[in-house]
């Protein structure tokens, strides 16, 4: 693996697996990644055609809050955090049960 592949492998962290990213999916053939807080989009599309061998067609990102949560008497905010909606082209999909 060169150093082009280690850096954009460190780009998605996890797929997010949820009720919404369910529909999406169903939808619009999109999937929904975590991914690094400075991530471009370019950075996002890479990753996922590189680990998935797959063709994207168009990546939205979003910067998602961390809450402010209460601890007992203190106040404690959740870490702030990226999410990217990536929509593959037609013909491709990713099964993520077995990624």
């Amino acid at each position: 693996m060169s150093i082009q592949q280690i850096k954009l492998a460190n780009i998605i962290f996890a797929p997010i697996v949820s009720e919404k990213s369910a529909i999406v999916a169903d939808k619009g053939n999109q999937f929904v990644f975590k991914v690094a807080k400075n991530a471009t989009k370019l950075q996002v599309k890479n990753a996922v055609e590189m680990m998935f061998e797959v063709k994207v067609e168009s990546v939205r990102v979003l910067n998602v809050k961390g809450k402010i949560k209460r601890f007992g008497r203190t106040l404690g905010k959740r870490s702030d955090w990226k999410k990217a909606y990536v929509r593959l082209q037609s013909g491709h999909n990713i099964e993520l049960a077995t990624a």
